[in-house]
């Protein structure tokens, strides 16, 4: 590959104009011919940038509707001609191909036209066809030719021609190279989604992740790993989507924690509050204003909230804030946080503070990717809403209105939990919580115990859990869990049921008087 290459021919042709009639004009300076096309050179043109059309020179007019501009020999032929070889040079001499050294495309702006949510047909005519052929033949040359497919790079090409005297190096050109094909496959992929989506397709013979906007993270989960956030199109709001308004750099550990906060507080429609540490709730409430769920969630369990993360589901107020910033929290994300809340967060320089723009759909479809040695692992969301009416009951007595509104809502917050996952919950908030055991007894003995520290943390005189209702992610398999959480105060309990030990199970919910309802539904989250 050599080095330098003089560009002294530029093909430019975009549908995002920005920073366009400014790199006209640099090119323009250096003497460079630009070829263009429609709107793109009535823009050069209106800015007094000299502009040839592409039909000019390819002698072949644009037809089918501006379909079929760029897809000629002419054109393909001066962007794939190898400088260096001597049969490609007698050939372009032969059919009087001249070299464009230069290629600058935006494809049709495909994804903002999906988002926006057009028809088919119009989503179909904003697939770019002669710009993605450009594009993958000036990258495949790139030892010949630059190839530029987002105005962030345009200042990089106008400052290696002006250090290098009207041309680029190797290694801008390689790298340009690279995004280009980069853009391209996630182009494709988003439309081969899309088609997918349309037939019903969900497991497509070949499956493509695609993500832009890299951000950097402090480091993964641990310093000695790196780790990249990579935003994707059409995305639901949350984690991923969020401005950073505050704080120090984020980690790989406080996007994911924040992503389960979110997640998890959007399944409320009342104003809630959701604590998250290590990905896992450590305190949820609902109530009638921010404030009064914020301190009945950081009730749920004082000590685990300490440096975690805080989700709001409404816009956050000062009053809350003001609770937030007692103790040390590492994240605050809410859709909107008000002016006043924002100067009460200031007080915690070091404090992330994140703005969502809105909530992630809890209800809404979507696919979950996960790595594995040498496969992709994809599933659906998780988006299962329990409602009263889902509801069987399977014990002597039922649950009166009080338990049933607390069992719906310890369902909701189990979803978010790791399994085993089991959720006391009393008046709207969660009183204990144990997370990620092995054995389903041990989830509920590690609850009741967190029940009893906050027990002593309060001052209170006994375990919030004491009238208490429980979610269990999954069915117990033998009835000791149940008897644990019996012991520990609940007085309704609420799981998927299946087990072939069901009846032992119902039958010492009815010894101890607990009101006890299957789901149909489990809920396992790993």
């Amino acid at each position: 590959m050599s080095d330098l290459v003089r560009i002294a021919r530029a093909l430019i042709s975009v549908s995002d104009k920005t920073g366009l009639v400014s790199f006209g004009q640099a090119l323009a300076e250096r003497g460079i011919e630009i070829l263009s096309t429609g709107g793109t050179a009535r823009a050069l043109r209106s800015a007094g940038v000299a502009v040839r059309d592409v039909a000019d020179h390819t002698g072949f007019p644009e037809i089918l509707d501006g379909r079929v501009k760029t897809l000629h020999p002419l054109i393909h032929g001066g962007l794939l001609a190898r400088r260096d070889n001597p049969d490609d040079r007698a050939a372009m001499q032969k059919h009087g191909i001249a070299p464009i050294d230069l290629l600058v495309v935006s494809l049709y702006p495909f994804e903002t036209v999906l988002a926006s949510g057009a028809g088919f047909d119009d989503c179909i005519e904003n697939i770019d066809i002669g710009g993605s052929a450009m594009i993958r033949g000036a990258a495949k040359n790139h030892a010949s030719v630059t190839v530029v497919v987002d105005q962030a790079d345009y200042a990089a090409v106008i400052d290696d021609l002006a250090a290098n005297d009207g041309a680029t190096t190797a290694i801008l050109r390689r790298h340009l190279a690279g995004m280009a094909f980069g853009r391209v496959a996630a182009y494709d992929a988003g439309i081969a989604a899309w088609l997918d989506k349309t037939t019903g397709e969900t497991a497509p013979r070949w499956f493509t992740l695609a993500g832009t906007d890299p951000l950097p993270m402090r480091y993964g989960e641990n310093p000695h790993q790196t780790a990249v956030l990579y935003r994707i199109g059409n995305a639901r709001p949350g984690a991923g989507t969020a401005r950073q308004v505050q704080g120090r750099e984020l980690g790989y550990n406080n996007l994911n924690d924040t992503d389960a906060a979110i997640e998890l507080v959007a399944e409320f429609e009342r104003p809630a509050v959701a604590i998250i540490k290590h990905a896992n709730p450590c305190g949820i409430a609902e109530a009638d204003s921010l404030v009064v769920a914020y301190g009945n969630a950081f009730d749920c369990d004082r000590i685990s909230a300490f440096g975690g993360i805080v989700a709001v589901n409404r816009p956050l107020d000062q009053p809350t804030a003001e609770q937030i910033v007692k103790i040390m929290t590492e994240v605050v994300v809410a859709p909107a946080i008000e002016p006043a809340a924002r100067d009460v967060l200031a007080q915690r320089r070091t404090m992330r503070v994140l703005e969502t723009g809105g909530m992630p759909d809890p209800a809404g479809r979507g696919r979950l990717v996960r790595t594995l040695a040498g496969g992709l692992l994809l599933q659906d969301r998780d988006d299962s809403r329990i409602t009263a009416d889902d509801l069987s009951v399977v014990t002597r007595r039922a649950p009166n209105a009080g338990e049933l509104r607390d069992l719906l809502i310890a369902w909701r917050i189990a979803k978010h939990v790791k399994s085993n996952a089991i959720v006391f919950v009393k008046d709207g908030a969660s009183v204990a919580i144990g997370a990620g055991q092995m054995s389903r007894v041990d989830s509920v003995r590690i609850a009741g115990q967190k029940a009893r520290d906050a027990m002593e943390s309060l001052n209170l005189p006994g375990p919030r859990t004491v009238g208490s209702a429980v979610a269990s992610d999954a069915f117990f398999p033998f009835d000791d869990g149940l008897v644990a959480a019996a012991e520990a105060g609940a007085t309704a309990v609420i799981q998927p049921g299946g087990s072939v030990r069901d009846s032992e199970v119902i039958a010492a919910a009815d010894k101890y008087g607990i009101a006890m309802v299957f789901t149909g539904v489990r809920n396992f989250r790993h």
